[in-house]
């Protein structure tokens, strides 16, 4: 089993080959190459490799497969007696990453 954790962002994620990962940044364009530098750890078999902080050489590679949304998030405010009330929804836009190589 090979597969290695990578830094997205402020996030640490753990990847394998043909996962799909979401990543915050949604201007990337589909089809195109994206590649992950700063690894943490790398897993292959029984061969273990930590950084400190990054692992030398290791590059994830994947390739961008479109866009995708995420859970929506609901905010809701009253004041009671006020007449008030305020309801306001969010739902974040990912662009979805399919992990090619490790």
């Amino acid at each position: 089993m090979k597969y290695a954790v990578v830094e997205n962002g402020r996030n640490q994620v753990m990847v394998q080959e043909g996962d799909f990962v979401l990543v915050d940044s949604h201007n990337l364009e589909k089809g195109k190459d994206y590649t992950w530098d700063k690894v943490l750890m790398v897993k292959d078999g029984e061969d273990i490799k930590v950084g400190t902080p990054y692992v030398k050489g290791a590059k994830v590679k994947g390739k961008v497969e479109g866009e995708a949304k995420g859970k929506k998030v609901v905010n809701y405010k009253k004041k009671r007696r006020k007449g008030y009330a305020r309801k306001v929804g969010h739902r974040q836009k990912y662009t979805k990453i399919l992990v090619e190589k490790i």
